[in-house]
């Protein structure tokens, strides 16, 4: 009798750990799925300047509580996981700036010159070790 309660005790322990295991990595894949939909929804889409800015702040919101270092340039490093970075070029001059240059440049003045200029994202790139949006490219498509 006591060799029976045992076996099911041992059969419940098991069930009880891949269960858990099963459901920390539904979460963990929600997760990320619900972390990726602000930044997808870009994907191939023309977007204004402020929607372009608003998205910058978010994303340096979103570096700043995720506790992102930056490099001696003050760009935030890839760390792997949850980093996120944007390039952003302009067809004015032909060149290419980083979120964090428009940013401390101040996003009040970038909207005041671009607010009705049109952006695409044309490049989205993922972390292999947790799926989520590590960077965006997006190219001016008007001036």
């Amino acid at each position: 009798m006591k060799k029976i309660i045992i076996f099911f005790v041992i059969i419940l322990i098991i069930v009880a750990g891949v269960s858990y295991m099963y459901l920390n990595h539904k979460a963990t894949v929600n997760q990320t799925k619900f972390a990726n939909v602000d930044y997808e929804a870009y994907k191939d889409k023309e977007i204004f300047g402020t929607d372009l800015a608003t998205l910058i702040n978010k994303t340096v919101d979103d570096n700043t509580k995720n506790e992102i270092e930056k490099d001696d340039k003050g760009l935030y490093v890839d760390n792997e996981k949850d980093s996120i970075r944007i390039d952003i070029k302009f067809t004015d001059d032909d060149t290419i700036h980083t979120m964090e240059e428009i940013y401390n440049s101040g996003t009040a003045t970038f909207m005041q010159y671009y607010n009705q200029i049109r952006f695409k994202c044309s490049n989205i790139e993922y972390h292999e070790k947790t799926g989520r949006v590590s960077y965006m490219y997006f190219e001016q498509i008007s001036n």
